[in-house]
């Protein structure tokens, strides 16, 4: 965890965590690549008094940014949110405070089989995304290839936090293969062994590094203080 000297980085209001996540935090990143920002940020606590609720995100205010309200936050890492938990777990952190702080310090709280369904979800939906039956033209329709190449670094994830308890998010050990899938070098029938080689090995893993429930419990009590601060 670093705290950024950078002073170019503008957050919106109330910002307690600002991460860079994406192809930076994964070791992919080319000349090409965007710097995308993922944050926190805690809303004043009597501004939830009001008949109209305050946003539980913003974009902005730089280009690829966005930010939940802490509360939306903690949701959706107790459902095992992939986006979200990478932002726990970036290695590039430009802004953190006291509170993100804390909620960094939580991280163990939000995690539990659930996390690893929803990576491996996430691996699938972009598999079906894929068109299997359809495979891309090798060192065409870069699109494709792009959420191929993130299929099977979602399964990397997923098989690390299953034998690991934590999510994976820089992988470089494997960033010649990844990128070659990316720009099509890797002939289909591989990129599907790949995949196949890692499904079985969530298999053998599953459910050996993780609770059954993630500890709400823990999070509340977070949240809770959190309101109370922002009074």
């Amino acid at each position: 965890m670093t705290r950024s000297g950078d002073t170019t980085l503008t957050a919106p209001g109330g910002t307690v965590l600002s991460v860079v996540i994406g192809s930076r935090a994964y070791g992919l990143d080319t000349e090409e690549s965007d710097v995308d920002r993922r944050g926190v940020f805690v809303t004043p606590t009597p501004m939830f008094w009001r008949l109209d609720k305050p946003p539980d995100h913003v974009e902005g205010p730089l280009p690829e940014q966005f930010s939940w309200e802490v509360e939306r936050f903690c949701v959706l890492a107790l459902e095992g949110n992939p986006s979200v938990l990478e932002c726990l777990w970036s290695p590039l952190v430009e802004l953190v405070t006291p509170v993100g702080e804390r909620l960094l310090a939580l991280r163990p709280a939000f995690l539990s089989a659930k996390a690893e369904r929803a990576f491996a979800g996430s691996a699938e939906r972009q598999f079906r995304r894929l068109g299997p039956q359809d495979p891309p033209r090798p060192g065409g329709d870069g699109r494709r290839w792009k959420m191929a190449m993130h299929m099977i670094r979602l399964l990397l994830g997923a098989v690390h936090l299953a034998g690991h308890g934590e999510p994976l998010i820089e992988v470089g050990a494997h960033r010649d293969r990844l990128l070659a899938v990316r720009r099509g070098e890797t002939p289909w029938p591989e990129v599907l062994a790949w995949r196949a080689r890692l499904l079985a090995e969530l298999d053998e893993r599953a459910g050996r590094a993780l609770p059954a429930r993630p500890d709400r419990a823990a999070v509340e009590e977070f949240l809770t203080d959190v309101r109370r601060w922002a009074l």
